[in-house]
């Protein structure tokens, strides 16, 4: 194995694990233009899908994430960070996807609220990972 071959192998390797949202896909479930209502357990939530891929995810390196938050309330708590197991649908390497499906949604608010997520708490956004068995694309 080359040094080229090896910094290359590194690099996907670590924007495979990245799994810190940026400032931006924190903030974006707060928008409301966009975003789609679920129902789940009879508490309404909003989510949303990034429009436009990151850089990371337009390249498949890294999987698509959704934002998830209560629809209900006047103060916003928490948002939920889902880390899907597949790539953007606008990526740029013409990578097909799966679209994000509502039983999705709903599947991963249950998981995240077993593990601990409050919607209605103000605090930093929960991570949800269901990305296993994502394959960075070279």
């Amino acid at each position: 194995m080359t040094f080229g071959t090896f910094a290359c192998n590194l690099l996907f390797a670590t924007a495979a694990t990245q799994q810190s949202p940026t400032a931006e896909e924190a903030k974006m479930a707060l928008n409301k233009k966009g975003s789609r209502r679920i129902t789940v357990d009879r508490i309404e939530y909003r989510w949303r899908i990034r429009r436009k891929p990151s850089y990371m995810q337009g390249l498949c390196w890294t999987p698509m994430t959704y934002a998830v938050e209560a629809a209900s309330g006047s103060q916003p708590g928490a948002t939920l960070i889902v880390t899907s197991g597949q790539a953007h649908p606008s990526n740029w390497v013409g990578v097909e996807t799966e679209p994000i499906r509502p039983a999705h949604v709903a599947a991963s608010i249950r998981e995240a609220r077993d593990q601990g997520w409050d919607p209605t708490r103000v605090g930093s956004p929960f991570q949800l990972d269901r990305s296993a068995g994502f394959i960075a694309q070279s």
